[in-house]
């Protein structure tokens, strides 16, 4: 429905060219005060209708009533078919999908990358996992027993304005499980989001007969469309994105209203490389924490080194770090993106070094040509050195999420490598976020424990690209601040659903007496 109301979407080049004449020229579209007719060809992405209240309402509504009839739809079409169509559709709209990042500013091997996720998760090895979790029967006793997950009802996502429209279709994967889906466009970012969900979401579900409502787009402010989902009778769960004092405290407010709250806050996550990892593979690995100048929550945060190859690793993510560039986001080979405000990036650096951590690399604003220029758009990728593990979180650059190009490399004190490794452990475990944790060792024994002790993270890697998505796992969810209180490794089609049993029982009923004996100690 149209409000009446846009928000409009510049191509990221005009805003890259001109910032200040492109912030102009959106306010002037907003306000009316000039047509899109007068606009260049090329400058607008495109345009969103803004939901007034009724609107919203109206969606809210429209969702409950699809949901009661859609959670009662057999799996083999509401999942089944959801899953196979999903694949072709992204299959089909890849190069579509790519361009409408680049468009909102993504670089172009992030795009692929983020695309590269969804498509993870549509491959057989996660249907027949996330299938097999939805129904599984049993015949006991002459009963037939059923362990199933019934539809929470209405899932209202708010995805972050850094990546809304993958984290969009991230959340309509709550569908499959028999839920309805209410997702806000961001205002500051709503045109991929509304034209994936519409052009390529929605055809699927009328293809597969979804009732009318099932699916739900607004563009509005965030305050007041939370408020009102808290409000509503209609919401059952609220999926949000953002940072993490914001989305704690909207858990509160969920928990209070008898809401689930779904949380995807921040990262900070930790990559141990130990003393006999393949230094040049966990150097490619470190330096994907400048992907989109660190701009994401699942990146590398922060490295804790072996003091007997710090110096050799340390080298070799400078120098890799040292060949990235700025760029137009539609360019091959870009991975660093524009950083609206540097003012906190230079407080976090400036705070490290008075903890006593050295620059090794970067620090500095460029412009596009990759120029130093303080008053650029991009942010140099940087790399410090902390030494010292135990007092480590002293520096709110090893304590805290950053979300800018700032690499922290930790160099533990020297001691025996059995105290070492307990050290590393207990520092990942010990650490306030809990997204992805990463090992890089060759010792199967170093492995091991690694992997039996971590109990932080929603997944752990092991010798792997610390930001692959990869069959069956989990991309999305953590512990700790990462999640909050119910956080866990995210498959949104599970986590908006509910465990049931059910028992039936055809002809004479068994009695209790005639079951089997059981252990009356068990």
């Amino acid at each position: 429905m149209e409000s009446g109301q846009w928000v409009y979407v510049l191509s990221a080049r005009a805003v890259l060219d001109d910032s200040f004449a492109s912030l102009s020229l959106k306010r002037k579209l907003e306000s009316g005060r000039i047509s899109p007719d007068e606009v260049p060809a090329g400058v607008i992405a495109g345009r969103v209708a803004v939901a007034d209240k009724e609107t919203s309402q109206d969606a809210l509504a429209a969702a409950a009533e699809a949901t009661r009839i859609w959670r009662s739809v057999p799996l083999a079409t509401r999942f089944d078919g959801w899953m196979e169509l999903l694949r072709a559709t992204i299959d089909e709209h890849r190069d579509e999908l790519v361009r409408l990042l680049t468009l909102e500013g993504h670089p172009l091997e992030l795009a692929k990358w983020e695309i590269s996720g969804m498509r993870e998760l549509t491959r057989k090895e996660t249907t027949d996992y996330l299938r097999g979790q939805l129904w599984q029967e049993f015949s006991v006793d002459g009963r037939r027993n059923i362990v199933r997950r019934q539809a929470d009802g209405v899932v209202c996502i708010t995805p972050p304005a850094n990546a809304p429209l993958v984290s969009a279709l991230l959340g309509t994967m709550c569908i499959p499980g028999g839920n309805a889906a209410v997702v806000r466009a961001p205002r500051t970012a709503p045109f991929g989001v509304t034209y994936a969900l519409r052009h390529m979401i929605a055809p699927i579900l009328d293809e597969i007969g979804a009732p009318p409502g099932l699916l739900n787009i607004v563009c509005g402010h965030p305050g007041p469309m939370l408020d009102a989902w808290i409000n509503s009778p209609h919401v059952d769960d609220i999926m949000y994105f953002g940072d993490v004092p914001s989305g704690l405290k909207l858990e509160g407010r969920c928990v209070e209203a008898g809401k689930k709250p779904i949380l995807e806050l921040a990262g900070n996550d930790v990559v141990l490389v130990w003393k006999d990892a393949d230094l040049d593979r966990a150097a490619d690995a470190l330096v994907e924490s400048f992907h989109g100048s660190g701009q994401l929550c699942m990146i590398p945060n922060q490295a804790v080194v072996h003091p007997d190859v710090a110096d050799d690793l340390i080298a070799r993510v400078v120098e890799r770090a040292k060949a990235l560039r700025p760029g137009y986001p539609d360019e091959e080979g870009v991975l660093l993106s524009p950083v609206l405000r540097h003012d906190k990036f230079h407080q976090f650096l400036a705070e490290a070094v008075e903890h006593g951590a050295t620059v090794v690399t970067g620090g500095l604003g460029m412009q596009i040509d990759g120029t130093r220029d303080s008053a650029g758009f991009f942010l140099e990728p940087t790399v410090i050195r902390v030494d010292g593990l135990r007092d480590a979180r002293e520096s709110d650059v090893v304590k805290h999420e950053t979300f800018f190009p700032l690499l922290p490399i930790v160099v533990p004190e020297q001691a025996d490598d059995e105290t070492l490794f307990d050290r590393f452990v207990e520092f990942v475990n010990t650490n306030l976020y809990g997204l992805r944790n990463s090992l890089w060792a060759r010792d199967a024994s170093v492995i091991d424990r690694f992997v039996s002790e971590t109990v932080k993270g929603g997944l752990l890697k092991v010798n792997d690209s610390h930001v692959a998505f990869t069959a069956p796992l989990p991309s999305h969810g953590g512990t700790g601040l990462t999640g909050g209180v119910f956080g866990e490794a995210n498959y949104p089609v599970l986590r908006t659903t509910h465990l049931q049993g059910v028992s039936i029982v055809m002809g004479d009923a068994p009695r209790p007496s005639e079951g089997k004996e059981h252990d009356a100690h068990a």
